[in-house]
């Protein structure tokens, strides 16, 4: 039944890919010299802008960790002559969906609005960047949620897993800092170092922009200067070196008194310009990253139910590449579920994918792109991170094109070289029977600092 529900699948994904593939971008200059791609769609009367700034929260100076979060989480609390509450309103009377977000490369901003309200929608985005109000009692109130929710996380495994894999493999490296930051640096902040932020780091110069919906490139084009005109032209120049992974093929516990031991490993992965990435991306697919049709959910779920869910994910940045693996199972059977991940990895590293896998993993990642992109925030979202990671505008049939020239051999000869169960970082937070391990403090206790 799942294979026919796979074949089903696939094909639906094959009639919609041709389209998806083929996404029609246009580059806008604005007469002041600001560019954006554009994707012009005029089925439906909404449009949206999504934008972006090189540099995200890894700038963050270590006793400011957190800084960029809190800029992009204070950026909606009132601008210009509007109060929060104020601004709120007409955001919410016109219907107007604002956001901000900051992640360890780049700082985030959109808009999705109705063409009758567009207007007014590109005039509180402009407002929200360049004269943001950063009121003291607004700043106090969304730090205290800020720390709230940081407190909130100590008690959840998941997150001691994933705090104590970035203090220990980006270690000397402001990766390994968290983005919501500190308690201790959280609370120290202020209002003037939200200005700072935005005078040093909220500029033309790192500036990408992408919109899609009912507008045309005429109308786009004054726009563009409308809303990030009044920025600053150069931002505060920045380095970052490349991320160099650290405790390659330790393992570390985490002691916990719980049922279950939240298991993690990590290795490091191919960057972008690589070769292999494409080959990569099947191995990905085929071994964790394909849900119920993986082979680490075949053989740790479905055959011994040692856990209700194991998959594999690329977590691509600008200076770091890494492949994760995460899972869920009882301390008893801890050792046994880390045993049969490394025997599917290293049966990968050595056999590579069968014809079969190949083709479905090749059918279902060049027909689900048409599935992401079913609105205009996620198109112009898409398209930004075209942007963002240099991929150019032709990305999309040039991916379809060499996923589908990947072949058998690729994929081998990529698995052999990647994959190394050697290189694997094990982190296991709970009780687990069976693992020989370094011992580390909790992360819950040291506040997430180490």
């Amino acid at each position: 039944m799942r294979r026919i529900l796979t074949c089903l699948i696939g094909l639906i994904l094959m009639t919609q890919t041709a389209t998806a593939n083929n996404i029609p971008i246009q580059e806008v200059k604005s007469p002041g010299g600001i560019t954006a791609w554009l994707v012009e769609d005029h089925m439906v009367p909404v449009v949206s802008l999504q934008f972006a700034v090189r540099g995200g929260s890894s700038l963050d100076p270590q006793d400011k960790a957190g800084l960029a979060n809190l800029v992009a989480s204070t950026l909606d609390e009132g601008a210009g002559d509007l109060d929060a509450e104020n601004f709120h309103k007409l955001l919410e009377d016109n219907s107007i969906y604002l956001s901000f977000s900051a992640s360890r490369d780049e700082f985030r901003g959109g808009v999705k609005t109705l063409v009758a309200n567009a207007d007014m929608a590109w005039e509180m985005l402009s407002l929200a960047i360049t004269w943001p109000r950063f009121d003291a009692a607004e700043v106090a109130r969304v730090k205290e949620q800020i720390i709230s929710d940081i407190q909130n996380n100590y008690s959840d495994p998941q997150w001691a897993a994933y705090r104590t894999m970035n203090n220990t493999i980006f270690a000397g490296h402001s990766y390994r800092l968290p983005g919501a930051g500190f308690e201790h640096t959280v609370t120290k902040l202020t209002p003037d170092d939200l200005r700072q932020w935005m005078q040093e780091r909220m500029a033309r110069d790192e500036l990408l922009v992408a919109v899609s919906g009912d507008i045309t490139a005429d109308q786009l084009a004054p726009l563009l200067d409308k809303i990030f005109g009044g920025l600053p032209e150069k931002s505060k120049p920045f380095t970052l070196p490349e991320v160099k992974l650290q405790a390659a093929g330790k393992n570390f516990i985490i002691q916990r008194a719980v049922p279950q031991t939240k298991l993690v490993m990590v290795q490091p992965a191919v960057a972008r310009a690589d070769p292999d990435w494409y080959p990569a991306t099947i191995i990905n697919y085929v071994l964790g990253g394909g849900g119920f049709n993986s082979r680490l959910m075949l053989e740790v779920r479905e055959k011994r139910g040692l856990t209700y869910g194991v998959d594999t994910q690329v977590q691509h940045y600008d200076h770091a590449n890494i492949m994760v693996v995460g899972a869920a199972t009882s301390n008893e059977t801890a050792a046994q579920a880390v045993d049969l991940i490394k025997a599917e990895w290293q049966k990968m590293a050595d056999s590579g994918v069968t014809a079969e896998e190949l083709k479905d993993a090749q059918t279902y990642l060049t027909g689900a792109l048409p599935l992401a992109l079913t609105s205009t925030d996620k198109i112009a979202d898409f398209v930004l991170q075209l942007q963002l990671e240099h991929l150019g505008m032709h990305y999309p049939q040039e991916r379809l094109e060499k996923l589908n020239a990947v072949t058998a051999e690729d994929v081998a000869r990529a698995a052999k070289r990647l994959l190394n169960t050697q290189a694997l970082t094990l982190i296991a937070v709970g009780d687990p029977v069976g693992i020989k391990a370094e011992k580390l403090p909790d992360p819950a206790q040291t506040r997430g600092v180490k």
